[in-house]
């Protein structure tokens, strides 16, 4: 349990910090982004219908998109983005297939509402996606007339991976990924960086929002034991590529405005490893399940200061030993709305001697284990408050449906809604924002709408609101969020 006084010195020394640590809301908020730009590009791929598609795919889609955030602080945020990408799919005898993306955006925000200061932004066309895909059992089946029981299908260049449920990696890479297929079994195996433009775990060190660099080599081997049911194991190795191998003051910036703030050299540098197994399949005719299980470890440099006298310590490499699982249940009544209840349990640990649950700076106590589990993933945490997947008890109950199935205007009006329920898997530890040691991190409720209008036009509406529970010390008034967006695909 932390001393009164250890809070009120760290309390000190974070005020006197606040904008640097405004980082940790741009690292939250690019998160909440994140997993809503995935799934409009995913619904704008599919909105070409299949008797258009030739081996030659050229088009693209505009996006235009409102939000207005709640920060824990409890000021809201105004932001028009506007999305532009384009695209190019060659595939030919589908055993070679080309994909190209481009994207380009422009960020439009009310005056002093942008978390990083920068302001109205625009993106320079970047390459979203450029891969090459091949697939060995479709070569020899269309040029050699030679079929076979096994395959192999690679695919090498920027690309998105995700492992099972998300929960330890969910990330866009330049590297190469494989499949081996044989009988029942399938190994996948993967091997590269993220983008440098990734946002980091780690919103303490500087470059976290623009220049990231983590390399990743694992597989993962599943088993279709019957056809129900397929168990999997995995490795996954992450090397921190940053070059922070030298000191940095995270509060270097502040000191021209404030000499008297003290001096904080710290070292970055994070290595994880995971192994982690689950199987995912049905239950009967109308249960769908997934289950992910993992162990973390590795090394990591520990906080730099200490948090009684805010003076700089010597950093050590401390052991990592963490765990979390993810079990997902989802029941389809199979009738003509499509209508889905689902269930969700997420369990994270975390360290009961940080004062923040991911960043160094603020991260494990000099000479101990660091319990707090941290990985590369991307799991729906809510709209509104949209925690990091740190020292996190969470459930999640939701329902989906199709209202109008009979109404042609209406039949591809998708609805529905979730809500959540937030605590500290350990009361004592820390989250990615202030709270005390209580354990009851609040509930959310959020609302959405998928509705495909024409095979050119969709349009996605987002609303949660998060109601703060005792453990959240920066403001108790409920934190809304609410999305929309219309996308043009041509």
């Amino acid at each position: 349990m932390k001393t009164t006084m250890t809070g009120l010195v760290l309390a000190a020394l974070l005020l006197a910090a606040q904008p640097a640590y405004a980082q940790v809301d741009l690292e939250r908020f690019e998160r909440q982004l994140e997993q809503i730009q995935r799934d409009t590009r995913l619904r704008a791929d599919q909105s070409i219908p299949t008797e258009q598609r030739a081996l030659l795919d050229i088009g693209g889609f505009f996006s235009f998109n409102f939000l207005a955030i709640d920060d824990p602080d409890q000021e809201t945020h105004i932001l028009r983005q506007s999305d532009l990408n384009a695209y190019a799919r060659l595939n030919i005898d589908n055993v070679h297939e080309f994909f190209v993306r481009a994207r380009t955006s422009y960020r439009d925000w009310n005056t002093g509402d942008d978390f990083d200061g920068h302001g109205d932004d625009w993106t320079e066309p970047t390459l979203d996606r450029a891969y090459y895909k091949f697939d060995l059992q479709r070569y020899m089946a269309a040029y050699r007339d030679t079929p076979m029981d096994w395959n192999i299908q690679f695919k090498g260049g920027r690309q998105l991976v995700h492992w099972a449920n998300g929960l330890t990696f969910s990330q866009e890479i330049d590297g190469v990924t494989g499949r081996f297929e044989i009988e029942k079994w399938i190994l996948d195996v993967v091997a590269g960086r993220t983008r440098e433009s990734t946002v980091d775990i780690d919103s303490s060190r500087p470059g976290f929002d623009g220049d990231t660099k983590r390399d990743f080599v694992g597989g993962m081997l599943a088993w279709q034991v019957v056809p129900e049911h397929r168990p999997f194991v995995y490795g996954l190795v992450q090397k921190d590529a940053n070059d922070m191998d030298f000191n940095e003051d995270p509060l270097a910036s502040l000191r021209v405005d404030d000499p008297g703030l003290p001096v904080l050299p710290t070292r970055y540098h994070y290595d994880s490893f995971y192994v982690g197994f689950g199987s995912s399949g049905n239950l009967g005719d109308n249960i769908l399940y997934t289950v992910e299980l993992v162990y973390q470890g590795g090394e990591t440099f520990s906080n730099s200061f200490d948090p009684l006298t805010a003076t700089s310590i010597d950093q050590t490499r401390d052991d990592i030993g963490a765990f979390a699982a993810d079990i997902r249940l989802d029941y389809l009544l199979q009738d003509e709305h499509h209508t889905r209840l689902s269930l969700e349990l997420l369990f994270a640990t975390g360290d009961d001697d940080r004062e923040h649950t991911t960043n160094t700076f603020g991260g494990n106590t000099t000479g101990t284990d660091d319990d707090a589990f941290n990985a590369f993933g991307l799991i729906n945490t809510g709209l509104a408050f949209a925690p990091n997947v740190s020292n996190l008890a969470m459930v999640r109950v939701g329902a989906s449906t199709v209202p109008l199935p009979g109404v042609s205007m209406f039949k591809r009006l998708q609805v529905g809604t979730n809500l959540f329920l937030f605590n500290k898997l350990d009361s004592d530890a820390p989250i990615d924002e202030a709270t005390s040691d209580d354990s009851y991190l609040g509930f959310e409720v959020d609302f959405y709408a998928n509705w495909q209008v024409t095979s050119d036009v969709s349009l996605a509406v987002r609303y949660g609101v998060f109601f703060p529970g005792q453990a959240i010390e920066t403001d108790h008034d409920a934190r809304h969020f609410f999305f929309t967006g219309v996308t043009y695909a041509f």
